[in-house]
């Protein structure tokens, strides 16, 4: 999972998904605003099959809680 993970992020934000971790962080690392982030919920729903609340979406800040999240949640 963390590895598609990584692919959509590289996708997106076209960088390196060789050179993610789990301490990636999305907004810093990745140069994300809110509409990309909107994006990419919508995405990881849609690739993953769960639902991501708002509130949920808030708290991610790293690939590694997107990839807990989805564990939890899938």
């Amino acid at each position: 999972m963390f590895e598609k993970i990584c692919e959509l992020l590289a996708e997106k934000f076209d960088a390196d998904a060789a050179s993610m971790t789990m301490d990636t962080k999305i907004k810093e690392d990745l140069n994300a605003d809110s509409l990309d982030i909107v994006e990419l919920m919508m995405d990881l729903e849609e690739n993953f099959g769960i639902s991501i609340s708002d509130e949920e979406a808030m708290k991610m800040s790293t690939i590694g809680d997107i990839c807990k999240y989805i564990e939890e949640n899938q």
